[in-house]
């Protein structure tokens, strides 16, 4: 069975992450995003994949090429003008001529979901929508299903609800494309594939595969610290770099090549270290964590339940709690950054100059590529860091603060 990726969005809501990279290319538990997908796609038996680009899309292309490093068939399509999740996979009429996998790249996939998929195909041949479950369904929209096949699909009901939506996984015949050709323009001026699945629903049923399995949608930055956190629980540890004497592992660790954990460290939790990344002395680095390639947390520095991406430094006496951090960034010596408000309420973050309750006690900082800091400088939470802004020394910053902007 074919595959097809829908990867071509902006990613306008992940902030100054996606600046430079497309949403996919975001890194979680050592690897981007889409190569987790793609690893579950090959493991579950597919060979052929298709990845529809648009946004970055060269980026992805150098990245996995044709697929051979991973034993897949990669080919690439385009998506010239971002139209609609329907206009999306209308891009593969030509090349999907039997029923295909159709996965959205920010979704969490794994080996179990995909052969479950495509065995609820082989009971019968229908078309398949996986729906997963949610304490609030509200800012998803609504999926009810009766009999095994979804019956209605309700968009965004408004009020805070548990129930199942869509999970962004399917698995189409030839008919999703008749659909779509009739399928109107919606009133954001998109045209939606869950309206081409409704058309779709008139004439075929669409079977409501609901699997048991932690399901993450990365709609927002702090989204990604749960994927990393789902992710880095199905890692097996390993060691490839050096750990020198008198250090404390209490978790699994995952330390890759060239990587060097110095005397007096301590690490708890699942922490994935990447090549050449070189920790301590002296450090601490807990709860769900990983730190990229090239990457530096030096002497007394602490590091908890974030990500930490290619490059960037966080070299002495440094705080960083539940946040994601860029590329090539550096933290001066004494940068802390605030992962709880002072009277414990959730924590709201200003993104595209919206202000979003995230629902998360904890949260430190959403920081851009190539963020500078000064000695002794502090973060509240929910800060939002554009890439290339640099914070002067002993100043504390709240906020959003735009690119390459100067705080002193």
């Amino acid at each position: 069975m074919k595959a097809l990726i829908l990867a071509a969005g902006q990613g306008t809501r992940m902030g100054p992450l996606t600046e430079n990279r497309p949403k996919p290319m975001l890194p979680v538990a050592g690897k981007c995003f889409l190569e987790h997908t793609l690893v579950a796609l090959r493991d579950s038996g597919v060979r052929e994949v298709y990845i529809l680009t648009g946004y970055h899309g060269a980026t992805i292309k150098d990245h996995f090429g044709n697929g051979t490093s991973l034993s897949l068939d990669i080919e690439y399509l385009v998506q010239p003008k971002r139209l609609g999740t329907a206009h999306a996979v209308s891009m593969a009429k030509d090349v999907m001529n039997e029923p295909f996998l159709c996965i959205n790249a920010d979704v969490i996939v794994s080996e179990g979901l995909v052969k479950g998929l495509m065995g609820s195909y082989e009971d019968g041949g229908f078309d398949a929508m996986t729906l997963v479950k949610v304490d609030d369904c509200s800012r998803f929209g609504l999926v009810e299903s009766k009999g095994g096949f979804v019956e209605r699909i309700i968009e965004k009901p408004g009020n805070k609800m548990e129930g199942l939506i869509n999970g962004g996984i399917y698995l189409f015949n030839e008919h999703i494309f008749d659909a779509i050709e009739r399928t109107p323009l919606s009133s954001r001026g998109e045209y939606e594939l869950t309206r081409s699945i409704e058309i779709l629903m008139c004439s075929n049923k669409v079977r409501a595969f609901i699997p048991e399995v932690e399901w993450v949608d990365i709609g927002s930055p702090w989204d990604l610290l749960d994927a990393n956190g789902i992710y880095m629980a199905m890692m097996e540890p390993s060691v490839s770099g050096i750990v020198e004497e008198n250090v404390h592992i209490r978790g699994r660790l995952h330390l890759g090549k060239d990587a060097l954990v110095r005397s007096g460290t301590y690490i708890e939790g699942d922490v994935f270290i990447d090549e050449g990344a070189i920790i301590g002395p002296n450090s601490y680095i807990r709860g769900s964590t990983y730190i990229g390639k090239r990457c530096k947390v030096g002497a007394g520095s602490e590091v908890k339940n974030s990500i930490i991406m290619e490059g960037t430094s966080v070299p002495h006496h440094n705080y960083v709690g539940d946040s994601v951090i860029g590329s090539g960034c550096n933290l001066g010596s004494g940068t802390k950054i605030a992962n709880l408000r002072f009277d414990h309420a959730s924590v709201k973050v200003i993104l595209n100059d919206s202000r979003i309750d995230t629902g998360r006690k904890k949260l430190g900082a959403i920081i851009g590529d190539g963020v500078n800091t000064g000695i002794n400088s502090s973060l509240g939470p929910g800060t939002v860091i554009c890439g290339g802004a640099s914070i002067g020394p002993g100043k504390y910053v709240k906020g959003t603060i735009g690119r390459n902007a100067l705080v002193l």
